[in-house]
């Protein structure tokens, strides 16, 4: 018969035996662990009990959306279309630097609505309120000197424009697409990409955005070293131009051209061939310039010194090139900064 201590010797007895136990099990676990590459839950199989079964497959969440992008009405459209048009003022006075995140913003919630819409009604509004932001934001990209993330967002604006069936819209990316190459010292296909935007655009072109693919033209072909074909183009420009003191296309927003404009953009071709017309078409320019737009007005005084450098003034060069610097400034423009420095080297 057991006394009380031989029973309170054989607890502590079952006890360190039980201690013992449990250290040898922590060890073998331990190894198992560390060969398994597993943990402690998953070694004793509570893994499976704590798991929350997953049952949803993705459908509900798809038909969310695509429920979203079909409530998105015409009175929507032109609220994006409103944003792109306050961001293009924006972007006209104050530059692009300031704007990088908001558009970002923007061209992301008019992707989801076009990924998501269904039927083609519905795609088409919305693809070509994306064709527009997209273009615009391509180009404040290469202002402030992101040119990889500009040439993705042309590829975007003319992947849209084409979805909305609208040759103008991807005329105008294609042309201003060019711009990239000529910066990047690719002039001679940034020709033949401009040629082919005056192409894809053919009869459904309005004669004021005519007007400004030949200017662009003109300046490229300047550039490539094309002079009798620069002068060509701006021959054309001034032909297709309709009269008036209108600028805007109503056809086609983000076009801004008049005979002002186009006397800048003659002027700044003429300046990069060298031709001694250059000075009196941008001084023209310049007094009939709109305030508002500052970066243009960067490029302007650019220009003009690159004019009076070719015809060896170099103090007015000088005085042109200090008022351009003060409006890139203004504006963060990349862009105007490279070129008024590659012109101050020259003086």
């Amino acid at each position: 018969m057991l006394t009380v201590a031989s029973t309170a010797s054989l607890r502590v007895y079952v006890s360190e035996w039980e201690n013992g136990r449990r250290s040898i099990s922590a060890r073998y676990a331990k190894i198992l662990r560390a060969l398994l590459g597993i943990t402690d839950d998953e070694l004793h199989g509570r893994a499976e009990a704590l798991a929350v079964p997953v049952v949803a497959d993705g459908y509900d969440e798809l038909i969310s959306r695509i429920d979203a992008a079909r409530s998105v009405s015409l009175t929507m459209v032109t609220t994006f279309m409103d944003q792109t048009e306050l961001f293009r003022t924006m972007d006209r006075q104050m530059g692009a630097a300031s704007l990088v995140d908001p558009m970002t913003g923007h061209l992301a919630k008019l992707e989801d609505a076009l990924t998501f819409a269904v039927l083609p009604e519905t795609r088409r509004p919305v693809a070509l309120a994306l064709a527009g932001a997209a273009t615009l934001a391509a180009w404040q990209a290469l202002d402030v000197g992101a040119v990889e993330r500009a040439w993705r967002h042309y590829e975007l604006g003319k992947r849209a424009a084409q979805e909305a069936d609208e040759p103008m819209y991807l005329a105008h990316a294609t042309a201003e697409q060019a711009y990239v190459l000529c910066d990047a010292g690719r002039a001679s296909v940034a020709v033949q990409l401009i040629r082919d935007a005056q192409r894809v655009g053919g009869k459904a072109m309005s004669p004021r955005l005519m007007a400004w693919l030949y200017a662009a033209e003109a300046e490229i072909c300047a550039r490539a070293g094309m002079p009798d074909d620069c002068r060509r183009a701006l021959e054309n420009a001034m032909r297709h131009l309709p009269p008036g003191e209108e600028a805007r296309d109503a056809d086609m927003l983000s076009i801004f051209l008049n005979e002002g404009h186009l006397s800048r953009w003659r002027g700044n071709a003429l300046a990069l061939i060298g031709d001694d017309e250059a000075v009196t078409s941008l001084y023209d320019a310049l007094d009939s310039a709109d305030p508002t737009f500052i970066r243009a007005s960067a490029g302007l005084r650019c220009d003009l010194a690159q004019a009076h450098m070719a015809r060896g003034e170099y103090d007015q060069a000088h005085e042109h090139l200090r008022q351009a610097r003060l409006l890139a400034s203004r504006t963060g423009s990349v862009r105007h900064r490279r070129r008024i420095e590659q012109l101050t080297q020259q003086l």
